[in-house]
């Protein structure tokens, strides 16, 4: 963390002082849209009774382990009137499935909601309300009426460039759900390695899971570590996960890069790739040369075959395709490639990667799904390599189609909502982890807005919201990933689930004191810098 982000919420701590005042610690992370606060307190005793009402087996089972856990509070479920009530209602004025009403009075708890979602919640919002007081857990009274700002609240890993295993996976779905996030972008593959297994395709897991060495200091670094870096998860694994997730009222959204990014697929696979020539896992970052055939039957094939199986394994209905950062070099110097352009009428080898990408799009629809992409998909130049390479064709991507915006002119974002897509704000400069905090400083993070100053009001709905990543390149250690993630991940929750409004930067610091004594505790928020 800056120094001038520790040096404010030391100030802050200090402020507090000891065994914070129940009636003192009511804003939580992500602030709530409305909250009443009164004089009292509810004392969790040492066993508590807890009662519901509605399907809400898998939340009632998360407060008793929530509760035994970070509090050590026993519970027990009774059939009514128990000091902590879970209700189901679809009847109450609750607009979102995922808002909640959160009632704390001396004498008992109630949560409501007309999904489960919004149950689960409300029991976030209950778990930082707790604090310790002469000795006991209390809750200070209040009525919350709470709901997100944004649908898409998104995380996302790479771990095609460095992969990190089960237990670091689900470690850090319990961190979003603490801050009700809700969409666990997962990237699996990439140059420098495949990370899921598919079965048509061994080869994918026997070789493109590995790399024979790694590029210390990110693309930019000038050496290499020479250890044998990779890994990947079985099927069984990922849908253990994914079932972990979903518990946690988390969508997993696999990403299966196409038709850059593919290095390592093509290591496994020559004919995958553009000259058919072996080549080897990258063991170096940055964009690499490599590319797929995309006009290769064998090659289309392939990746049906992979979207199929991954269909089979993941519920979510969208599928994030990559698609960005695509050199045409290969598809220039290729005979057959030059000759299927002109065969189909084809200008440039942006509208040859549009036509694949809009076959996509198609596909995923006809077998239920929605495709997601880099905002490269939409065919606009936004990398130097690529000059005078804007596509100039005139068909659309599917309907439902969710570009997510990462690079270029803020003024694309309208241009791709005016055609009627929805947008995931994910803007490099203000959202990527693996920029230090010299480059997106907390501050930053928080006062980041998925909507972009002078967008139309009649397109604001088009945002579903924002997603910040954490790219694979700077993190081969643990502590420096938990480092750069922690604590801006909390900046980027309050972003996604609190209106504008109800924001202030200050009142976040001091909340995030109990955050990060959590996290240290759990031994992931761990100074570096």
């Amino acid at each position: 963390m800056c120094k001038q982000v520790k040096y404010l919420i030391i100030i802050c701590f200090g402020f507090l002082g000891g065994f914070l005042k129940a009636s003192q610690v009511v804003r939580i992370i992500p602030a709530v849209q409305q909250m009443k606060v009164d004089n009292g307190n509810f004392v969790l005793n040492k066993h508590i009774a807890i009662s519901y009402k509605g399907n809400l087996s898998n939340e009632l089972l998360l407060l008793q382990t929530y509760f035994k856990e970070d509090f050590k509070v026993s519970s027990k479920v009774v059939k009514k009137d128990g000091d902590i009530e879970l209700v189901l209602d679809t009847t109450l004025n609750i607009s979102s499935k995922e808002g909640y009403q959160l009632k704390v009075n001396n004498h008992k708890i109630q949560i409501m909601a007309i999904a489960p979602t919004g149950i689960f919640y409300g029991i976030q919002t209950l778990r930082q309300l707790v604090v310790e007081e002469k000795g006991n857990y209390v809750v200070p009274e209040v009525c919350i009426h709470d709901y997100p700002a944004f649908s898409w609240r998104a995380f996302m890993l790479d771990e095609a460039r460095a992969f990190k295993g089960k237990k670091v996976v689900l470690d850090l779905l319990d961190e979003m759900a603490r801050l009700k996030m809700n969409i666990f972008h997962w990237h699996l593959t990439d140059d420098q390695g495949w990370r899921i297994e598919i079965k048509k395709y061994p080869r994918l897991t026997e070789v493109a899971s590995w790399r024979d060495s790694t590029q210390i200091g990110g693309y930019r670094g000038t050496t290499f570590d020479g250890k044998r870096h990779g890994g990947y998860y079985t099927q069984q694994e990922i849908k253990e996960i994914i079932d972990y997730a979903a518990q946690r009222h988390i969508l997993v959204v696999p990403e299966f890069e196409m038709p850059g990014h593919e290095s390592a697929a093509i290591a496994a696979y020559p004919w995958l790739g553009t000259t058919g020539i072996p080549i080897k896992v990258p063991c170096s970052f940055g964009v690499q040369y490599e590319v797929m055939n995309i006009t290769s039957p064998q090659v289309q094939e392939f990746v049906e075959d992979v979207l199929d199986e991954l269909i089979a394994l993941f519920p979510s209905n969208i599928i994030h395709i990559g698609g960005d950062e695509v050199k045409y070099d290969q598809w220039k110097a290729s005979d057959s490639v030059q000759a299927y352009m002109k065969q189909n009428g084809i200008a440039t080898h942006a509208d040859l990667q549009i036509l694949f990408t809009n076959n996509i799009s198609y596909l995923l629809k006809q077998k239920g799904r929605r495709m997601m992409g880099w905002n490269d998909i939409m065919g606009n130049k936004i990398h130097e390599y690529n000059l005078l390479e804007d596509a100039v064709a005139t068909q659309k991507l599917a309907e439902g189609t969710i570009v997510q915006f990462w690079k270029g002119d803020i003024d694309l974002i309208e241009k791709t909502v005016r055609q009627g897509y929805d947008i995931v704000n994910s803007y490099h400069s203000k959202t990527y982890l693996d920029y230090d905090y010299k480059k997106i400083s907390l501050n930053q993070a928080y006062n980041f807005n998925p909507i972009p100053e002078g967008l139309p009001r009649e397109y604001e709905k088009k945002i579903l919201g924002l997603g910040c990543q954490m790219w694979g390149e700077e993190i081969m250690q643990n502590e420096r990933m938990y480092h750069l993630i922690f604590p801006r991940i909390a900046a980027y929750a309050e972003t996604g689930w609190t209106l504008p409004d109800k924001k202030h930067y200050t009142a976040f610091l001091k909340s995030l004191n109990r955050l990060i004594k959590i996290w240290n505790l759990k031994g992931i928020w761990i100074e570096t810098e």
